[in-house]
């Protein structure tokens, strides 16, 4: 109507013809003051405006974090919710932002077929692998998720782990059954090395894992080779594993970034799923009934006193069922080996025994031998070494 009435005064005007605003007006079903307002040159609302947007402010560090290997638009989105400006808006704005200003190039969405079990039946579970990030000195963390999702709720668990050795798959899927308080009735694992043996073309489930599901009274199923969409269930939660990658450079220690994973891990089971339309976490209040009660703690802790490998890192501490014990800082970020032997914590690395402590519930295990070498690449009076391990030792004990 607009443009009509536009063009009906121009040619008016250009014939020299003065027009019938009341007429025009009659005519078109508008006000002749606005009329004559199109005769003058009014020529209506621009269709967009350069209107500023909450975003603007953020621009540089969407891009930047954009950049980083492994991070979705979800994934910075919910980083600078959590991390910088809770106020910014929906995520689908957020997303319409980064297309209008190519921030990044949008990438098509896998589909996969869905596979649906009833309560308490099935988990699927799986690894993301190698995850690479950096922390505020450059530091550059290596490491592994173990991915555990009840198959009814979505209900999903992240183990943070640095390998993924048969006894690091057992690790992982005791906790996700403490974490869950109970076990289903079959899991569904890919073919990794960790449990399988192969025989040529013939896979073999471990004995060990064998013995594992049987005390713990599951049954194992292995996905069909190179069909990875029948756990596609485990494989959604790779898109919310990419959430850690926003964080590069927002961290320090290895606890911050293990803190890290589990605030993702608390974020997710509160999302509404695309799937089912609600949060896991209220589906999981019904599944959890269904799920099978789990074996004595005798058994459990059989399965949990066994060797394992982990790196040591720059406080000269390994970390053992949450707690941490020192070896000889010499050792700082090389591999070792855990055993348990009754309640003694033997550390080994290759075959020399480095370490050995008392199993202990503090958070902080340190011998003051060991100590005392780290603070001497620190300090250059050896006199007070004596004095200050003692008094840091003591305060440390106080605190945790």
């Amino acid at each position: 109507m607009e443009m009509s009435l536009i063009i009906q005064l121009k040619i008016l005007k250009l014939s020299k013809i003065k027009p019938n605003f009341s007429k025009l007006a009659r005519e078109y079903g508008i006000d002749r003051r606005t009329v004559k307002k199109y005769y003058d040159g009014y020529e209506g609302k621009p269709a967009h405006r350069n209107k500023a947007s909450k975003l603007d402010k953020h621009k540089q560090l969407i891009a930047q974090k954009l950049q980083i290997k492994g991070a979705n638009v979800k994934a910075v989105y919910e980083f600078i919710v959590d991390e910088v400006d809770e106020n910014i808006g929906t995520y689908s704005n957020f997303n319409k932002y980064v297309v209008a200003n190519n921030l990044r190039p949008k990438t098509a969405a896998k589909g996969h077929p869905r596979y649906e079990t009833a309560p308490g039946i099935q988990a699927q579970v799986d690894w993301k692998e190698d995850i690479k990030i950096a922390n505020c000195y450059g530091e550059i963390f290596t490491f592994q998720v173990f991915d555990y999702k009840l198959g009814y709720s979505r209900y999903p668990i992240f183990t943070y782990k640095l390998y993924k050795t048969r006894q690091d798959v057992i690790d992982c899927l005791i906790a996700s059954f403490k974490a869950t308080g109970g076990v289903p009735r079959e899991i569904l694992f890919d073919n990794m090395s960790s449990v399988v043996d192969r025989d040529g073309n013939r896979r073999n489930i471990s004995n060990r894992m064998k013995a594992f599901a049987k005390d713990f009274n599951f049954k194992i199923k292995l996905c069909k080779p190179r069909h990875p969409f029948t756990k596609g269930k485990v494989e959604v939660l790779n898109k919310f594993l990419a959430w850690i990658y926003p964080y590069e450079g927002e961290f320090e220690t290895e606890e911050e970034l293990i803190a890290i994973l589990e605030k993702i891990n608390a974020k997710v089971i509160r999302r509404t799923c695309d799937e089912t339309g609600v949060p896991p976490l209220l589906l999981f209040q019904k599944e959890k009934e269904y799920l099978q009660s789990l074996p004595s703690k005798e058994v459990i802790e059989s399965y949990l006193n066994c060797d394992r490998q982990t790196i040591v890192r720059k406080d000269s501490m390994v970390t053992f069922m949450k707690c941490k014990y020192s070896v000889p800082a010499e050792y700082i970020e090389k591999p070792v080996r855990l055993c348990v032997i009754n309640d003694q914590l033997e550390i080994y690395y290759s075959t020399e025994l480095i370490a050995k402590h008392r199993l202990s519930d503090k958070k902080l295990n340190y011998k003051t031998s060991h100590y005392k070498q780290l603070l001497s690449g620190c300090i250059e009076d050896n006199a007070t070494i004596d004095e200050l391990a003692e008094s840091n030792l003591r305060q440390l004990d106080q605190l945790l």
